[in-house]
């Protein structure tokens, strides 16, 4: 059975950092894009980051802007997602995110094209 696990989510204030980890079990996901949504309250789930599966790619949402930085440890099966700057319009459910295919391109932004979800982990943001 797949499984993705977030952590690293929490309370910090404006200008603070945390570090999300997205450990993959139940199957290896080393050739496969990963890639990070966030969803905040009213909203509707948001592309933030993914890469590729040698790391060699990456792609960010529009509004990240050198904030955020994403990479991977193929050897671990886990994704990393590096928030800086924060801002309490950060504050969101993070998701981890996997695709069950091969492949790279501007599809890797649309939540639809991936297979597998992790159960999310709140940020939160305070100003």
């Amino acid at each position: 059975q797949v499984q993705l696990v977030e952590s690293g989510g929490g309370l910090v204030q404006a200008g603070g950092s945390l570090r999300l980890s997205c450990a993959a079990s139940g199957r290896t996901f080393s050739d496969n894009a990963m890639g990070w949504f966030r969803q905040a309250p009213g909203k509707e789930r948001e592309f933030v980051a993914a890469i590729s599966w040698r790391g060699g790619s990456t792609a960010y949402g529009d509004f990240v802007k050198g904030q955020f930085t994403i990479s991977r440890d193929n050897a671990q099966n886990t994704v990393y997602l590096h928030l800086n700057s924060l801002k309490p319009e950060d504050t969101a459910v993070y998701y981890c995110a996997a695709r069950g295919t091969t492949g790279w391109g501007p599809f890797v932004e649309s939540p639809h094209e991936y297979d597998y979800w992790g159960q999310g982990t709140q940020v939160t943001v305070s100003s």
